[in-house]
């Protein structure tokens, strides 16, 4: 059964392993996205050993089209934020399929 991994099920993961608080595991958790999200904000590429690699990419401005009007539109340059599986998660993905 799939289950949703949520910031709660990580800190009580922590908590239950670790043998902290639900506080500092909270806390863990926060320091540990916040560091990741700052990180990503400066332009850095954050890179987790076994996990994955995130990376901010620009995206120009692009033509584009309303799927209910069909008409045309110009969607705006932005930024996005990409994820790229490790070898170590990709194997242990598939091992278990």
């Amino acid at each position: 059964m799939s289950q949703t991994v949520t910031k709660a099920l990580l800190l009580n993961r922590i908590h239950s392993r670790v043998g902290i608080t639900k506080r500092e595991a909270g806390t863990l958790v926060d320091s540990i996205f916040d560091t990741i999200c700052q990180s990503l904000e400066e332009g850095d590429k954050v890179k987790i050993s076994g996990f994955g690699n995130w990376e901010v990419r620009s995206k120009g401005e692009r033509p584009g089209r309303n799927p209910r009007t069909l008409q045309a539109i110009t969607i705006s340059s932005r930024r996005v934020v990409t994820f790229k599986a490790s070898q170590v998660l990709k194997a242990a993905l598939n091992s278990r399929h």
